[in-house]
């Protein structure tokens, strides 16, 4: 079974959940994200699932002290990576938004992975007030998708543009 790694980024707001999303109609897909424990802990602790910039800074901050103290985005993502493996599903998305932090990822994937960032032009110049957000663009990616189309048209693209890359990057004609 041919299997790959999408580490996924992208300001907030592009849709990139949407695009993974809409890969899981084509692909089996495992979605994951390095900010989730993270929110659990901000969740259990007055968080109410929030998108504005104060709680995208205070989220930034908790994972960057829980990245100091003791790794716990890059454990948790080792944890969903070796259920990936051990999976059914062809494609694990991964999101991640430092570089150095992708860098540290990519170091432990087996199979092959690449690096996507989401680019929407009506999203283009959000400024959250924290390094994790306002920097994705600072970062050398593998691809970029423009994710400018309607649902439906990016719909198609996407699964489209994701079948190109999943038989360029594990060189398979078709999924097995």
């Amino acid at each position: 079974m041919k299997k790959l790694v999408v580490i996924i980024n992208g300001r907030g707001g592009v849709g990139k959940d949407t695009l993974c999303d809409f890969a899981g109609k084509y692909f089996k897909v495992k979605n994951v994200s390095a900010i989730t424990p993270i929110k659990d802990i901000a969740r259990q602790n007055g968080w109410n699932e929030e998108k504005d910039a104060k709680s995208r800074k205070f989220l930034a901050d908790i994972k960057k002290a829980f990245i100091e103290y003791n790794d716990l985005p890059f454990k948790y993502l080792g944890r969903e990576y070796n259920k990936f493996l051990n999976g059914q599903e062809d494609i694990m998305f991964v999101h991640i938004r430092e570089g150095e932090e992708i860098d540290k990822f990519k170091r432990i994937v087996e199979v092959p992975c690449v690096t996507l960032l989401v680019l929407r032009k009506q999203n283009g110049n959000n400024h959250w007030g924290n390094a994790s957000d306002d920097n994705v663009g600072k970062y050398h990616y593998d691809y970029e998708y423009n994710n400018d189309k309607s649902l439906q048209e990016a719909e198609v693209d996407f699964a489209e543009f994701l079948k190109r890359v999943f038989q360029k990057e594990t060189g398979s004609q078709e999924r097995e």
